[in-house]
């Protein structure tokens, strides 16, 4: 086995690069100009830091879908994966509107909307059958 070994350099005092720890000693005072700005050494970079490696939990995706109609009635059905674990389950408006609520602002809004819509066409369609009702009653009565 054979080792190649460096002869070790003797120090000399020329040298072809500045020396960064005494500026003043690398080149010789022309002007108080040249003197006046420090020369920084260069900055050592950092390594990327690296995540630790822990314990990746487990997610369980559960897809819950809500539907509603123009009349107010609501269904819920519950899946997880391919598999339905409940299906059309009549909930209360006012439950879609409260689980919204405690979900997410974003979720309630639109779905407030939507309640909000129904409730107005309830109230025309309840208006409108009053009306009609209180015609029927004045046919009836004037019949007797």
């Amino acid at each position: 086995m054979t080792v190649d070994t460096l002869a070790v350099e003797t120090p000399s005092d020329l040298a072809d690069t500045p020396d960064l720890i005494n500026p003043s000693a690398a080149a010789p005072e022309t002007t108080p100009e040249a003197t006046s700005a420090p020369v920084e050494a260069p900055k050592p970079k950092k390594a990327p830091a690296k995540k630790a490696a822990g314990k990746k939990a487990k997610t369980i995706e559960l897809t819950l879908t809500v539907t509603g109609t123009a009349d107010g009635e609501w269904h819920a059905e519950l899946k997880q994966g391919t598999t339905y674990l409940a299906r059309d389950l009549a909930v209360a408006a006012a439950a879609v509107s409260r689980a919204a609520k405690e979900l997410h602002e974003d979720l309630s809004t639109p779905i407030d909307e939507v309640i909000e819509e129904a409730r107005s066409q309830q109230a025309a369609k309840v208006a409108a059958l009053e009306a009609e009702l209180e015609a029927a009653k004045k046919a009836l009565a004037d019949l007797d």
